[in-house]
């Protein structure tokens, strides 16, 4: 006689996981359960919540890399479990570093003799790489004021009011005062001549952005380096350069070699790029290279020896993960200068692609220059009716993720949308974005403005409201505040950050 047994109502070998019990109540928000579920389960629920997040390839608000080859996510997982700072157990791990180091230093015209090595660390990213570089140069500036008998507690940086908010971060978190040059209409990088004029003896360094945030446009290194050594010569001083080429380091040596923007230039004594973005690897990555070993203080690096052998380090973090440094050094052998030279070529030719398409619509502002990142910021010539929130709204219905903002002060009225082309928006892609942009401006100006009408005082649904006319300058500013929280109030996260 076969004796049945029941299957229990958790032995999801039997019972789909969409009939289980686990899909009948809301996951868990703020405590951890109290009993385990199966990892089936987990999965699957899991799983699903997160095919609600965006399409990272149709993300094209962010500059970070978003497709590998297939070979190279082998390695990045077959390193997953490698922590980099043992480096005395990973030993190859951190020789692949050093090369990289050492690669990207040429690259950036180092002054290496032969078989020197270069002075740099992998990061994160490009945020931990700047505040290396800026505690190195605050280090620096301290030595030599303390050696003068001069105070030494108020430091400052010079950068333009279109960096990135990690520099805010590091003056915040390290006490250092952040004086940025205004932009103006027309002009959205930092002016050489008015950050030269803001540089007073307690700057430690001018930040120079090679690739804005806001429109790719790089700034003018060479032109900074000639009045700042003009300075130094007038004054005394000798206030270095930082160049956070998070975006263009990888972008210029390939697009623009004979640019002069690198340690060519004697005043540049660090440079900061994220290898994440166009040394196109996946997010985790920044490099830091300095000019020469006098350039980083001897007193930043620590020395470790409980991990099995003395360790020099210069981070901010301790433990981080092996995959990224491979992922990057795969990269670098794989493509070459040749790879490297063609990809950024095809990304150049594509954001052509598409400033040639949204010109033929006739109804937008190219905001960008053609010389720099590979991106297109664009603005509505008439932006009275409907606006650029409105337009970035809209693309969401069709999967596209293209971010709308206003400029820094003193630039603030100036609202825009931007196009990061990344090494996977293929040609295709950019025809289609043309196509779905078109379609956006038809569907918003057959459709009522119905923003427009309500903070007009036009607004059928709108009693008991005074009418007040007001100028047309006055309706913009009031649409650009009213998508601008909208899009905020959408991305809320509960107080989770």
């Amino acid at each position: 006689m076969v004796i049945s047994k029941t299957a229990s109502q958790s032995d999801v070998s039997v019972h789909s996981t969409f009939a289980s019990r686990y899909v009948r109540a809301s996951l868990p928000r703020f405590k951890m359960p109290e009993n385990s579920i199966p990892k089936e389960a987990a999965y699957q629920i899991i799983n699903d919540e997160l095919m609600l997040d965006g399409n990272p390839r149709l993300n094209l608000a962010s500059f970070v890399t978003t497709w590998m080859e297939p070979e190279c996510d082998k390695l990045i997982m077959a390193a997953i479990n490698k922590n980099y700072v043992d480096m005395d157990e990973y030993p190859v791990t951190t020789e692949l570093q050093n090369r990289c180091v050492n690669m990207i230093a040429h690259l950036f015209n180092a002054p290496l003799g032969d078989g020197e090595a270069a002075v740099g660390v992998g990061t994160v990213g490009s945020s931990e790489a700047i505040m290396l570089a800026g505690l190195a140069f605050k280090r620096k500036w301290q030595n030599k004021m303390k050696e003068l008998g001069k105070p030494y507690d108020k430091p400052n940086i010079v950068t333009g009011a279109n960096v990135q908010v990690c520099w805010e971060k590091f003056a915040r978190y390290f006490e250092v005062e952040l004086k940025e040059v205004k932009l103006r209409d027309g002009y959205y990088v930092m002016d050489p001549e008015k950050a030269v004029e803001m540089v007073d003896e307690n700057t430690i360094c001018v930040a120079a952005i090679l690739g804005s945030t806001l429109n790719g446009e790089f700034e003018d290194v060479k032109r900074l380096n000639e009045l700042l050594l003009e300075k130094n010569k007038q004054t005394g001083w000798d206030t270095p350069i930082h160049v956070d080429a998070a975006s263009g380091g990888f972008i210029a040596p390939f697009l623009y070699p004979e640019l002069e923007w690198d340690f060519r230039l004697p005043l540049v004594k660090s440079i900061n790029v994220s290898g994440h973005k166009y040394g196109l690897v996946y997010a985790g990555i920044g490099w830091i290279i300095w000019r020469n070993k006098q350039d980083l203080p001897d007193e930043l690096v620590f020395h470790i020896n409980y991990l099995g052998a003395d360790q020099p380090t210069f981070t901010l973090n301790f433990s981080k993960g092996s995959s990224q440094v491979i992922a990057q050094y795969y990269q670098l052998i794989r493509l070459g200068q040749e790879g490297y030279k063609n990809v950024m070529e095809n990304c150049q030719e594509n954001a052509m692609v598409l400033k040639e398409g949204l010109e033929k619509t006739g109804k937008f502002n190219i905001i960008s220059k053609d010389t720099g990142v590979p991106l297109v910021a664009f603005s509505l010539r008439d932006n009275s009716r409907h606006n650029e929130f409105e337009v970035s709204e809209m693309l969401r219905r069709f999967g596209w993720i293209v971010p709308a903002y206003t400029m820094p002060p003193d630039a603030q009225h100036v609202t825009v949308l931007r196009v990061v082309i990344r090494e996977d928006f293929s040609r295709t892609l950019a025809e289609r974005l043309v196509l779905d942009i078109d379609k956006v401006l038809h569907e918003l100006d057959t459709l009522p403005a119905k923003v427009t009408a309500k903070l007009t005082g036009n607004d059928e649904n709108a009693h008991n409201v005074a009418l007040v006319k007001k100028t047309t300058r006055e309706v913009q500013l009031e649409i650009t505040a009213a998508w601008k929280k909208l899009v905020a109030d959408r991305k809320r996260t509960n107080g989770v950050c």
